[in-house]
């Protein structure tokens, strides 16, 4: 939003701001539990895709891992800060791997660091 005075851009406040974390929130974390949980559980795309990447499957487990690690930050008022700073690390790796090895689309990844950058920065502390 831009101030009338100022013309430099605010973030959302009072309550509305609340209900836009809350639903980018449980948003990220939906798809992120998913994405992480597929990775755990050995899902044969996600093993294939990390096999492409070719540093090992220790990779698909840490990744998973930090995922699911970040998307329960995410629901956790205290930790949704560090939650969504964690998740968007991994997708610039995921955007990273998309453009140089993987192929494909890095759409979902971006749109996934977009959410979780503007939690990170609606979120950091005062």
């Amino acid at each position: 939003m831009a101030s009338a005075a100022t013309g430099k851009l605010q973030s959302p406040s009072g309550r509305g701001r609340i209900i836009l974390l809350w639903t980018l929130q449980i948003f990220a974390a939906a798809a992120f539990l998913a994405a992480g949980g597929s990775k755990l559980a050995g899902v044969a795309p996600m093993v294939a895709a990390f096999e492409k990447i070719g540093v090992g499957q220790w990779f698909r487990y840490l990744t998973g891992l930090l995922e699911v690690l970040g998307a329960v930050g995410l629901l956790v008022p205290g930790f949704a800060f560090y939650g969504a700073a964690l998740l968007s690390t991994v997708m610039v790796g995921a955007i990273i791997a998309h453009l140089t090895v993987l192929g494909g689309s890095p759409v979902a990844p971006i749109v996934l660091l977009l959410i979780t950058g503007t939690v990170v920065w609606l979120r950091k502390p005062r």
